[in-house]
């Protein structure tokens, strides 16, 4: 029982939440490389001109540089065992983001330090806030011209609500970045390359705030302003207060620059030694502790085709209590039923291996064989319970979608609908179609481009897509009324999802309006709730 409680109390899991391109992928990995889990930055299987981001392991995310699904990574760092959740930063996957935030206990964000608070890192802000979940700031980028350090917590503070207390300090920017000034420590870490660039861990230099031979190392003018810095801080800044950041209400803030290395281990140490161990969740009124020596979790992600070759599908779970051990028998609330787990794998971007067991905090892939949805929740209690569903959004996009080769109908059935079973997309029929022609609804545009691309590159199917005017869509709430006898107004079309309830599509808000007007026994219903 030690040993569980040992093992369970070393765990953290975190999201790392950033605008897109504020370097978050780039610190992700710095951390993978600290922590022993990479040799060198951007290591992949293959040759070195193919390097790319290890946590962006499908075909379109080499392509075009960035995040489009979120990334489970599991490494061990000076006697922690830390699971990163890498969260897409473009908007058009927020959704994505939201459901991997609720596996987190605490979130990184990730800020440019030339640019400042940017719009998707207030939408994420404002989901982490939700949670009461402790956030962590580190600004990156220093390493270019960045703005005024004061400048740029205190547009924090007033742009997301959230009071800053400066963890360490930046001795200078851009070209002059040399590094930090560690406030608790009273000391400098100077960074410098190793042999092999950013490609592998800065070397440092540590030297006391107050010793004589700091002017020569840093040069006279950046330790007389870091002086200055440090008295101003002392005197005035925010106190540091670790049940306010445990509560989410007061972010440390830390200071460096991803890309070459400076100022990444000082901040992973801080977060490591701040956050805590996992936190309880919620079961509708019953709060289930981590320590609980019975099993549970649940499933916050499904990733079909993870591993081409074998098309497989892969559910995310989060362990919320006990000690998963592999073979284990566990009851699918959801499905009614028992399950085993005999298919469990430790991952790392797309890379797995089998695990043989794990704890709370901890994030494994388990085989699907299309049972799991994203919300399951998995236990061995014998008072079953089902934790807090994972809410859906809204689609805002919509387009129909048509197969183009008509012998390939089975994979483009089979490509739509293991897409949709991930929470990427949502697709429904006009009443009495087929399959041959669906409406597909994203809550961002990007989204059709990544279906377009995964159809092609995973299932062999080409598509033909057609953007739709609509913008809103609706449940109908009275499921005894005659659709075909609605005289519905001309911007509405009908249409049901894969499971046959009906729904309403809208080109605008007045649609719904007229259809609440003219149809007073037709009950609308928000979508999602």
């Amino acid at each position: 029982m030690a040993d569980f409680i040992k093992e369970v109390e070393r765990r953290r899991t975190f999201a790392i939440i950033s605008h897109p391109d504020a370097g978050k992928t780039t610190l992700t990995e710095k951390f993978l490389l600290y922590g022993g889990a990479i040799q060198e930055a951007g290591m992949v299987k293959g040759k070195q001109s193919s390097r790319h981001a290890v946590s962006d392991w499908m075909e379109i995310e080499k392509q075009r540089g960035i995040s489009v699904t979120s990334s489970v990574l599991q490494f061990n760092y000076n006697g922690y065992c830390i699971n990163i959740l890498d969260t897409p930063g473009h908007q058009d996957f927020s959704e994505d983001t939201y459901r991997t935030l609720m596996a987190a206990d605490s979130a990184v964000m990730v800020i440019d330090g030339s640019k400042g608070v940017e719009d998707q890192t207030r939408k994420l802000f404002k989901v982490c806030v939700m949670r009461h979940i402790p956030i962590f700031t580190f600004i990156n980028k220093m390493d270019r011209d960045a703005k005024d350090p004061y400048e740029l917590m205190e547009e924090i503070e007033q742009e997301l609500g959230i009071k800053t207390c400066a963890i360490n300090w930046p001795i200078g920017s851009g070209k002059e970045f040399q590094g930090v000034y560690e406030r608790e420590k009273k000391e400098v870490i100077r960074f410098s390359f190793g042999k092999r660039g950013a490609k592998e861990m800065a070397e440092t230099v540590k030297i006391e705030l107050q010793d004589d031979t700091l002017a020569e190392i840093i040069g006279t003018e950046h330790c007389e302003k870091l002086r200055e810095d440090v008295e101003l801080l002392d005197g005035a800044s925010e106190e540091f207060d670790l049940d306010a950041v445990r509560a989410g209400k007061l972010s440390p803030v830390c200071f460096g620059s991803a890309l070459t290395n400076f100022g990444v281990e000082p901040f992973l140490e801080h977060f490591l030694a701040m956050t805590t161990s996992p936190l309880p969740r919620m079961a509708g009124d019953e709060l289930i502790d981590p320590f609980d020596p019975n099993f549970s979790a649940f499933v916050f992600k499904i990733q079909a085709n993870m591993n081409k070759a074998h098309r497989d599908r892969m559910a995310f779970m989060r362990i919320c209590s006990g000690k998963f051990e592999k073979g284990m028998e566990v009851y699918h609330v959801q499905g009614k039923k028992k399950v085993k787990l005999n298919q469990s794998k430790q991952l790392m971007a797309s890379d797995r291996e089998t695990v043989e067991e794990a704890y709370a905090g901890d994030v494994i892939g388990i085989f699907d064989p299309g049972i799991y949805s994203i919300g399951d929740t998995l236990c061995t209690a014998s008072n079953k319970f089902e934790f807090d569903g994972i809410p859906t959004f809204a689609p805002e996009h919509f387009a129909s979608i048509r197969n183009k080769d008509s012998m390939k109908r089975k994979q483009f059935v089979k490509g739509v609908e293991q897409i949709a079973k991930e929470g990427a997309i949502q697709i429904f029929q006009s009443p009495l179609s087929g399959m041959e022609e669906i409406i597909v609804g994203v809550v961002g545009v990007l989204q059709f481009e990544v279906l377009e691309h995964r159809l092609k590159s995973e299932y062999n199917v080409d598509i033909e897509r057609t953007n739709l005017s609509y913008r809103f869509i609706r449940w109908i709430g009275n499921k005894e009324i005659d659709l075909n006898k609605l005289n519905l107004s001309s911007d509405t079309k009908k249409i049901q999802d894969l499971k046959g309830n009906f729904l309403l599509l809208f080109t605008n808000e007045w649609g719904i309006r007229w259809a609440e007007k003219n149809n007073p026994e037709l009950i609308l219903e928000e979508f999602g709730k």
